[in-house]
């Protein structure tokens, strides 16, 4: 598979997102007060490390076998509450802001693997891109359910 220029920058600028998006969940994890949600932040920061990688395999080209468009983890996704909707402590505050700016994030980053994938003539490039999509949709919706079921959405 030879990539043009256009979809060679498109791979490396999702990449600069994913790494992005890698440090922030590492930082955050240090920073959350609630071990439910640095035990999140952590796995989120693993499926983004394997979503860098993903790109990487790309840009040498070849496509991971392992897409599944069907991922089901933000469905499934049942966090344990620590908060209680009428804690107001600081602890709770701080974690609901980290939640809330990676929900941003995850919007933002979904919406750059949605334009780019439209770059691409090659099909399994384009099914890596969507599935990477559907997983950025599932971070934000997992980040969702951690705020609900703590009372903070």
């Amino acid at each position: 598979m030879v990539l043009t220029q256009k979809e060679t920058a498109a791979l490396k600028d999702l990449q600069t997102q994913e790494q992005s998006c890698i440090e922030k969940y590492t930082r955050y994890s240090q920073e959350a007060n609630d071990v439910v949600l640095r035990e999140l932040f952590l796995e989120l920061s693993k499926e983004e490390q394997r979503h860098y990688e993903s790109l990487t395999q790309a840009l040498n080209g070849s496509v991971p076998a392992n897409i599944d468009c069907n991922d089901t983890k933000g469905r499934d996704y049942q966090p344990k509450a620590t908060y209680t909707s009428g804690d107001n402590s600081t602890a709770k505050q701080e974690d609901c802001f980290l939640a809330t700016d990676c929900i941003g994030t995850e919007k933002l980053v979904s919406s750059e693997y949605n334009s780019d994938v439209f770059i691409f003539g090659d099909t399994n490039i384009r099914k890596l891109l969507a599935d990477i999509q559907i997983e950025e949709q599932n971070h934000a919706e997992m980040l969702w359910k951690y705020k609900t079921a703590n009372g903070m959405a």
